[in-house]
């Protein structure tokens, strides 16, 4: 049976009889105590997140995991909807759920979710997608001393620093993972 010390982001597991996924986890040592596992984990059954230690020696269950393709089609009053692009069945996600993702959803993107017994955990984005700037402030002239950023509206709502030869119009590449600029696509 495995360790704590392999749990991985990702992973789902057994917890006080419940399943539940490690969305982070850190290995610490602190000074002269012993090793523990810390991981913020959310649970399918209620969908909230915690922040729990495991001994490092302590074993765990893991839990089979099954991922599917979908792309994200729109957004209505009932949450985020996705087709199965092979069967065509669509699926529908709370905001909740979708959280940080939905900042990055435009029609057609292909993501990844994965399912534990049946119900979704997670939500896996691209690591990087190509968004539409809606709103961009003009560059100042003479502004290109160093590295110089501008807020930029894009088609899904947010915002992202880019430089500021980027207009209104332009299409941009964004890092999923960070937020943040890549280049012009």
């Amino acid at each position: 049976m495995p360790s704590a010390n392999d749990l991985r982001k990702g992973m789902a597991i057994k917890y006080n009889n419940d399943v539940v996924v490690v969305l982070e986890m850190q290995h610490r040592t602190p000074g002269n105590l012993r090793a523990f596992v810390q991981a913020t984990i959310r649970s399918l059954r209620t969908g909230k997140s915690a922040v729990v230690r495991f001994s490092s020696t302590e074993s765990i269950e893991p839990v089979n995991m099954t991922t599917r393709s979908l792309e994200y089609s729109y957004k209505d009053q009932t949450g985020y909807n996705f087709m199965d692009p092979e069967t065509y069945d669509s699926i529908t996600l709370n905001e909740e759920f979708v959280g940080e993702a939905a900042k990055y959803l435009t029609e057609n993107l292909r993501v990844t979710l994965m399912e534990v017994e049946g119900k979704p955990a997670e939500i896996e984005l691209p690591p990087k997608v190509k968004l539409k700037v809606v709103e961009a402030p003009p560059g100042i002239r003479g502004d290109t001393a160093t590295n110089v950023t501008k807020p930029a509206k894009v088609e899904t709502g947010f915002e992202v620093g880019v430089p500021i030869f980027i207009d209104a119009g332009d299409t941009i590449e964004v890092d999923t993972r960070t937020g943040k600029y890549l280049n012009r696509a």
